[in-house]
């Protein structure tokens, strides 16, 4: 009993601190939670809400890849199909040119009749289209080594 008598307040402060911590250890061991402002419950909640979240975030990253993957299929199609037509219509041309040039009447000049007619349908043309090459409103000059057939004049 000595002892109990010779503590002083910061003793029995110290010694109430001891005997809480032990309880605490010994009833934490035990199972036993006190939670007073449902911290835990709060912490599970934002941990199942940051998870779900995620698992969200992830599902619409893949769609998103997924859809990039299919876009991607498509467009490569598309450019090979185009590829493809643009291959043709070169043989196609290429063709005609040649079977035009060999024709027997090649070196015949148009009557000038046709050759009006032919450049009121190329001035049609150029005024549905003036984008296209020959056209006066066109980037470029005509290419692949003919002369264009102008309004006001005949070349050939």
């Amino acid at each position: 009993m000595s002892i109990l008598k010779a503590l002083t307040p910061l003793g029995w402060l110290a010694v109430a601190g001891v005997v809480a911590g032990l309880a605490a250890a010994l009833l934490g061991g035990l199972g036993f939670r006190w939670d007073p402002l449902n911290l835990q419950q709060r912490r599970l909640a934002a941990a199942e809400a940051r998870a779900a979240s995620g698992e969200r975030d992830a599902r619409a990253q893949a769609a998103a890849r997924r859809l990039e993957s299919e876009g991607a299929d498509a467009q490569l199609r598309r450019l090979d199909d185009f590829q493809q037509q643009q291959t043709a219509a070169a043989r196609a041309t290429a063709t005609a040119v040649a079977q035009a040039r060999n024709a027997d009447d090649a070196e015949i000049p148009l009557e000038s009749r046709r050759a009006d007619r032919l450049r009121a349908h190329d001035r049609e043309l150029c005024g549905l289209a003036p984008d296209l090459d020959g056209c006066p409103g066109a980037a470029q000059p005509a290419r692949g080594g003919d002369a264009a057939v102008r309004p006001g004049g005949f070349a050939g």
